[in-house]
């Protein structure tokens, strides 16, 4: 179950108008029916308001796999099938705050979602693990990440495929053979000089 359709069923059990669940979350009433139709995602801040006038925990508001009432979608199965990484498939974790724009998540398979407390501005980052298999993907995602964040700090995701690891800034693609030291190297050379900081580059492989 999605979390436009979690919305929905738990605004309903509720008893809330749109509009009253709107005041609740201080959005207009557009806000929650695009919730609701999955063409938006709620901020953050927004999605522990929801958490809290549902009571019901931020895991089973954004992971898939937990829903509400006892209903469970198959991943295993028919058209909610998660495939597996390999050839052609991408996967990584990229940063929901990091993204000009949430069409890209229309395009990739969302398998987990945590909230991790940054500390900096934004305070909280939403981490989507995701797998990708459009063979385009490293490019089309650089299209659509920030070019920093409020603190100044560099925006990238990192990500896999096969053998291969990428490392993608504002229109900017780098990848290396993973296990290769010498590629490796000249792609965390670029990346420093783009502004990514030492201790952010132990990406995992």
């Amino acid at each position: 179950m999605k979390l436009s359709e979690k919305i929905q069923l738990l605004r309903k059990e509720k008893g809330l108008s749109q509009e009253e669940l709107a005041e609740i979350c201080r959005v207009s009433r557009q806000s929650i029916s695009k919730w609701e139709a999955d063409i938006a995602l709620p901020e953050t801040d927004r999605l522990l308001i929801l958490s809290r006038t549902f009571q019901v925990s931020l895991d089973v508001l954004l992971k898939d796999e937990l829903v509400v009432n006892s209903v469970k979608m198959s991943h295993s199965c028919g058209l909610h099938a998660v495939k597996k990484p390999g050839d052609g498939m991408y996967e990584g974790i990229l940063i929901k705050e990091s993204l000009s724009s949430d069409v890209i998540l229309d395009e990739v398979s969302v398998n987990k979602v945590e909230l991790w407390n940054a500390g900096g501005v934004p305070k909280y980052w939403t981490a989507i693990f995701f797998t990708a298999s459009r063979p385009d993907f490293p490019v089309h995602i650089s299209r659509m990440i920030k070019g920093g964040t409020d603190e100044g700090e560099v925006w990238f995701v990192d990500f896999k495929a096969g053998n291969r690891k990428y490392v993608v800034l504002k229109d900017r693609v780098f990848h290396y053979e993973i296990g290769n030291s010498i590629d490796k190297e000249r792609v965390r050379a670029e990346c420093k000089k783009l502004g990514i900081a030492e201790e952010q580059m132990n990406w995992p492989e």
